[in-house]
């Protein structure tokens, strides 16, 4: 066995700007103030669309070729893809397919992981186990994208949350300790609480649904604010415990980019100044499965972290799932600018 690390991160924001002046417009007769209150909670103030005949694989892929190109790894050197999204090109083939095909990676494996908006750091704990018995799997990518806008219904108010990206890491053997530690967390009984109803084998797609908007993603109640405020902190303290170190040792740790409001109770919880967190849902919105590897690069970009740091990424999704990675920066991360 070997240990694993990031060797490069990347990232892909799209170009088309959908800031919150237009969606107060939208909504001005059919939800009055429902925007301003949404933007008070979340801190979200702005979003980016893709083009619309584009899939989540065409964000994915842009993500992943950055991630490639910045540790000069080739397309075809990859051997194996595991994406994490709840915003798939299709039911059935997997995504990861999808991008293997459009990246040139030809000799690579694919999996797709669908935990909601915890996928990423899911994909990112099950891509490293493989990596650590496997030898073989010397570049291994892990990406999340996020196209959810275009699966709900244009005119709910809550698609104000919505915005595309994708984000993406290269995993490869080190001699440093690069992941060291995975947790997870699930109830099942919120399962129905935020879905896209109709459409698989619980209720296959009929025009009945699609008439009656049960296609489309739909918050039908809400979660509990308890989810992530008692569940979040839970995740950062177990997986600090299964690292080795303690929770005010983290150099930085990142959320699902959901609500700024619940960030700050947590940090607060976990007894951790704001300093040691980064957010980008202000400039990006909520790019839910990729939120988490693009707030990583926007956080190194930024100069928030370097070689020796110690970050924990939390992630959670509808279902409810939830997952933590804790992470050593290593120096050739670092150094993949």
């Amino acid at each position: 066995m070997t240990s694993v690390a990031l060797r490069s991160v990347g990232m892909y924001l799209p170009d088309r700007e959908v800031p919150n002046a237009a969606l107060r417009e939208r909504f001005a007769t059919t939800a009055p103030g429902v925007i301003d209150k949404l933007e008070t909670a979340s801190g979200i103030r702005t979003r980016w669309y893709a083009p619309e005949e584009w899939a989540t694989s065409d964000l994915a892929v842009r993500a992943a070729r950055q991630a490639l190109d910045r540790a000069a790894v080739d397309p075809r050197d990859v051997d194996l893809i595991v994406l994490g999204t709840d915003s798939p090109d299709y039911v059935t083939p997997a995504t990861s397919v999808v991008v293997q095909h459009k990246l040139g990676a030809t000799r690579a494996g694919t999996f797709d992981v669908g935990c909601a908006c915890a996928s990423f750091p899911t994909a990112l704990a099950a891509a490293s186990s493989l990596a650590v018995v496997n030898g073989a799997l010397r570049n291994v990518l892990v990406v999340g994208a996020y196209m959810m806008h275009k699966l709900a219904d244009p005119d709910d108010p809550t698609t104000f949350f919505y915005g595309d990206g994708a984000g993406a890491v290269l995993l490869q053997p080190s001699e440093e300790a690069g992941i060291l530690g995975v947790v997870f967390r699930a109830d099942g009984a919120y399962a129905r609480h935020w879905a896209i109803a109709s459409g698989g084998t619980a209720e296959p797609a009929t025009e009945a649904a699609v008439r009656e908007g049960r296609t489309r993603v739909r918050m039908r109640e809400r979660y509990p604010a308890e989810v992530n405020e008692d569940g979040w902190p839970d995740l950062v303290r177990r997986v600090c415990d299964q690292a080795g170190f303690a929770v005010d040792a983290l150099d930085l740790v990142l959320f699902t980019q959901v609500r700024f409001a619940t960030i700050e109770r947590v940090m607060d919880r976990l007894g951790l100044p704001m300093r040691r967190t980064h957010t980008v849902m202000h400039k990006w919105g909520y790019t839910g499965s990729a939120c988490l590897p693009m707030a990583l690069d926007d956080a190194l970009r930024e100069g928030r972290v370097s070689a020796g740091d110690r970050v924990v990424m939390v992630g959670s999704g509808v279902g409810y799932n939830q997952a933590a990675v804790a992470l050593r920066v290593t120096r050739s991360l670092a150094g993949a600018r």
